[in-house]
């Protein structure tokens, strides 16, 4: 049953029990979305609290069931930061219980999987005891996803069997038992046992020339894997300076097996091997705009940072704006034309003012600039008459525009909503096609507060991988609230134009894009990215990101 459709009169609320798999939130089955989206508290392990929480609704109740008893837990999401005199975490079953026994409908996520978390077990037994109904949302085991992101195949096709070892609760006959047998065994450890649980297995009658693999943040973008034996882990690990944690309880899992595809990891580490693995990528633009473009970085497995460059507001004068709105529904115009995502904004905040929709732009052509203006237009209902065939861009959309015919056309005029700081290259080109030119300042540009100081020190320090500009205003801008980006940080351009600008800031260009589109240029740093990692590899140097390269050591200057 349905936590949304429980019976009226019910006593109890209810819980769910959900695995938040082993770190990408990509992971999250649908289920668990919805149950998250429908929770009135959401009591989570720390590790997993960021990725179950971005699904949680507006006003939900949060609680850290990592943190130390005797501190206010409650949190709400868009609210307060934390609830004024909430209750402190006895523990999470407590907790969970008491909320339950309140109507409240509550998720408790986990780590991985419910099934092989022990606390989640006893708190299901808890609930069943107190007669509180509750559902299990399965999730990915991080036994078995983990090895699945390093390239590591549990199975192969003589049918190995698998055996999985938490090295934490493991006993004597467990080791004897695996270390006895030949199947593939999955163990998950701590960093700093890993050592120790492949000398078990060695004591048990492993040779200690069994391959191994241990993979540290599986699943994520700060993932690592390293291939040794079980005879010489200990030692690949000191030499890549993997120093111990504070705590001692950075997890890993660890896969050992002569048939555990150890051997083959350099042609199944999908990946590891993406073009920008854990390259920290600067995006200077909204939030809006920016993801589209964060999206596709994170596809090529970077990990984006929106810096807003810019901040839109209105025009100062907003009669010039609402003038042409109601010519558009009053049949003034023959076409629209947008020039960016910013426009249809503003035309589509106007409309909401005056109780319009899309139904308004009824017998009016409409232009958009390029592919995201575009999906702008569809997202508000409508679509677009023309899009450039070949560069997105004002001169792009001139080569397809047609020119005023009287005979064709019974109105020869356009309404350009754009911004305050726009070129007049569209202006001129519509006027000399025939058309008369309403051009109308729809929002103005206004440079944005500066990053927090530990972006800029990010910045200015070499912390950022790679900063992607994707118009001179960009960069005129970023260096204006944040500095110039350090010498090893991968400068990319979306086309002549803004690496001229970068240039002129005395930045060095690596990277850009054949054709002015923030996709297409998001594409050529991946290419950028692959190129430099097989130089690596081919040099039979280990492959870094820009950041890690040692200080004061100095880049040959690449292009594309």
């Amino acid at each position: 049953m349905s936590p949304t459709n429980l019976p009226a009169g019910l006593e109890h609320g209810h819980v769910t029990f959900l695995g938040a798999g082993p770190g990408d939130p990509g992971l999250l089955t649908l289920r668990a979305v919805e149950a998250l989206a429908n929770a009135d508290v959401l009591v989570a392990e720390h590790e997993v609290l960021g990725v179950v929480r971005a699904h949680a609704r507006q006003g939900v109740a949060v609680v850290d069931a990592d943190s130390d008893p005797g501190t206010p837990q409650l949190a709400v999401v868009d609210g307060a930061s934390t609830t004024a005199g909430a209750p402190a975490l006895r523990d999470a079953a407590n907790l969970v219980m008491e909320a339950a026994r309140g109507g409240k409908r509550v998720v408790r996520a986990v780590s991985g999987d419910p099934g092989l978390d022990a606390y989640a077990a006893g708190e299901m037994l808890a609930c069943a005891a107190a007669g509180v109904p509750f559902e299990v949302v399965p999730g990915v085991a991080a036994a078995v996803g983990v090895p699945a992101y390093a390239g590591v195949p549990l199975r192969d096709a003589h049918g190995t069997d698998v055996r999985f070892v938490d090295a934490r609760t493991a006993s004597d006959r467990c080791w004897t038992e695996v270390g006895a047998s030949d199947a593939t065994v999955v163990v998950s450890a701590t960093l700093d046992s890993v050592a120790a649980a492949a000398g078990e297995l060695v004591a048990a009658g492993r040779k200690p020339d069994t391959p191994l693999t241990v993979t540290v943040a599986g699943t994520t973008t700060r993932q690592r894997t390293w291939s040794a034996t079980l005879g010489t882990i200990a030692q690949t690990l000191k030499q890549a300076k993997v120093l111990p944690s504070p705590d001692g309880g950075r997890q890993v899992i660890a896969v050992v097996g002569e048939r555990s595809a150890a051997a083959q990891r350099e042609q199944l580490s999908w990946f590891e091997s993406k073009p920008l693995f854990g390259w920290k990528v600067l995006v200077p633009r909204t939030k809006e705009q920016a993801a589209s473009l964060s999206d596709q970085l994170r596809s090529y497995g970077a990990v984006p940072h929106e810096v807003p460059t810019i901040a839109v507001e209105p025009p100062r004068t907003p009669q010039q704006m609402e003038r042409a709105v109601k010519g558009l529904v009053t049949g003034r115009y023959e076409w629209i034309a947008f020039t960016s995502v910013n426009a249809v904004k503003a035309v589509r905040e106007k409309f909401e003012e005056y109780g319009l929709d899309a139904r308004a732009f009824a017998g009016i052509k409409v232009a958009a600039v390029g592919e995201q203006t575009a999906n702008a237009l569809i997202a508000f209902g409508v679509k677009p008459d023309l899009v450039p065939s070949g560069e997105q861009s004002a001169a792009g959309l001139l080569e397809d525009w047609p020119p005023y015919d009287p005979v064709f056309d019974p109105i020869d005029r356009v309404f350009l909503p754009r911004a305050d700081i726009a070129t007049e290259t569209l202006v001129a080109g519509l006027i000399e096609l025939g058309w008369e030119v309403d051009d109308v300042t729809a929002y103005r540009t206004v440079r944005a507060s500066p990053p927090p100081a530990e972006t800029r020190e990010a910045i200015k320090g070499g912390g950022f991988d790679a900063v992607l500009f994707t118009s001179s205003s960009t960069v005129r801008n970023l260096v204006g609230i944040a500095g110039k980006p350090h010498n090893v940080t991968v400068i990319a351009c979306i086309g002549p134009a803004t690496a001229k600008t970068a240039e002129e800031h005395g930045l060095r260009v690596d990277v850009m894009a054949p054709e002015p589109s923030v996709l297409r240029l998001a594409e050529a740093l991946a290419d950028f990215g692959l190129r430099r990692r097989a130089s690596a590899l081919e040099a039979g140097d280990p492959v870094t990101r820009p950041s890690e390269r040692r200080p004061g050591s100095r880049r040959r200057r690449t292009t594309t």
